[in-house]
This record gives structure tokens, sequence and C-alpha cells, in this order.
């Protein structure tokens, strides 16, 4: 069992959670994820990892209030414990200085890419970050993210902080701006899929982490699995990133909703 030593709303369905985990926090790697239950009885649900203490042996999570173990995660108070904690799993960011790279998050998916800009600054990088939201209240991590970039732009679908419009208007911006060698996205399928189709028509080599549906997380079970130029692939394993310009992403939202109906069944139980 793993202690949570700090918690932080960010905003009514997004929370910080830092939990000691000292084996974890030291072999871990921009782009690796947990698994988290909670309760014996508890579903398994994957996590990025959105930074680590190696001094104080935790790591962070962001977790966004979606289902019944989300919620269950996120009532946890400082003090309490996780059941199960495991990882680090899956295949880390290939971080390489390569000259300039656009880091594009939405919504929670800015938490697992901060680890990552971090990384392609600490390798000597230019690093470009464009974050969006649906609003101000919901972008997450902008200080953090200033930190590690040498620019910061802000998209907000209703123009209440930085600028109105799409993530994509932002990284169309920058692309027409400057050279880009590289391209990162993370965040909703849907946002992921149109990060992608404008990054092709660019010709940037674009790289998504991908959100699938995951059980075990150690490729026995099959749930998570997703086409990528033609082929079958996990994302626990053989992920979580992938060449955005391959994955069959239309796919990959419709095994994403498959569950949904049980998925509000089972939330409106518990609410009730």
């Amino acid at each position: 069992m793993n202690k949570i030593v700090e918690k932080e709303d960010f905003s009514e369905k997004v929370v910080k959670l830092v939990v000691e985990a000292p084996l974890i926090a030291k072999s871990r790697k921009p782009g690796n994820f947990v698994i988290v239950r909670v309760g014996e009885r508890g579903e398994r649900i994957p996590l990025t990892i959105a930074g680590a203490d190696l001094e104080k042996g935790t790591i962070t999570m962001i977790v966004q209030k979606m289902g019944v173990s989300s919620q269950k995660l996120c009532a946890l108070e400082v003090g309490d414990y996780v059941t199960d904690l495991v990882g680090p799993l899956g295949k880390p960011t290939e971080i390489h200085n390569v000259g300039t790279v656009l880091c594009c998050g939405g919504g929670v998916g800015v938490a697992p890419l901060l680890p990552i800009v971090e990384g392609y600054k600490k390798a000597g990088n230019r690093v470009v970050t464009v974050l969006a939201a649906r609003n101000k209240d919901l972008l997450i991590l902008e200080d953090e993210m200033r930190k590690h970039s040498d620019e910061v732009i802000i998209m907000t679908d209703d123009g209440s902080y930085g600028n109105k419009g799409l993530i994509t208007e932002g990284m169309e911006k920058v692309i027409k701006q400057e050279h880009v060698d590289e391209c990162i996205t993370i965040g909703p399928a849907i946002m992921m899929k149109f990060c992608s189709l404008l990054t092709a028509k660019y010709e940037i080599p674009t790289m998504a982490s991908l959100n699938s549906i995951m059980v075990d997380g150690t490729g026995m079970c099959g749930a998570c699995r997703v086409t990528v130029d033609g082929k079958t692939k996990f994302t626990c394993v053989d992920g979580p990133e992938f060449d955005a310009h391959k994955i069959d992403f239309d796919e990959m939202m419709s095994r994403l909703g498959g569950y949904r109906s049980e998925e509000q069944g089972k939330m409106d139980h518990f609410q009730e």
C-alpha cells in the first residue's frame, strides 16, 4: 500500500495526488505510467506519472474524475493509502536533441506532457508548448510548463484566457513562424487526431501518447489494442507513444466508447 502525502484540487474534477513510491520514483522516465487500484475489489486504472521526487521518494499523479474508480481515488485524503500501485510501465519517451520540438497538451493530457517537456529541454532542444483547455479554470500546470519551455501558448475554447480557439490554431501559428523538427501531442483522442492531421500536412514527425482502455498493463488482456500502420499494437507494452500519422484514431475512439453505457450505469449506482 502507498500513502498519499499531498493532495491538491486543481478544479472541481481534476486532483493532484503525491504518493509515496520510492522504487517507482527512482526508475520512472518521461512517458511511463502506473496502474492504480483502490480497494481490494477495485478496478485497475492507468495513470501517467506527472513527476517524481527522488529525495522524498514520491511520484505525482494528476487524476480526472471520470468514472467510479477515479472518483474513489480522488476521494482519498492525505494519510490515506492507495491499495495497489504498480509501475513504472510502458516504454519511455525517446528524448533526443533534434532542434525545435512542439509539445501539445489538452485537458489532463498536460500532466503526462510535463516530464516530456522537461526532458526535451534538458536535452538541449528549443521547446514550444501549446496548452489547450475548454476554459481558464480547466487549465493545469501552466507555471511548471513555463519553467521548462522556451515559449508557451495558451488556447481556450471560450477565450477566457490566452487565445480563443482550438489547439491546432496555436500549433499552426508556431509552424508558420518557425521550423519545427518534431511534435508530440497528448490529450483527448479527437484532439490528437486533428493535431496529427495538421502535422502530416506540414510533414512534421509526430508522436501521440494514447489513452486507450487498459486492464492489466502487461500486454496479457489485449484490452488496450490499437491499430498502428495496419498492425495491432498494445498501448501498455508497445506504447503508450506511437507515430501519430500511422494511428487509426477512428477505431481507437470507437473502442473508447465501447463501455459507455456500462460505465454510466456504474456511476449512477455509485452516486445513489
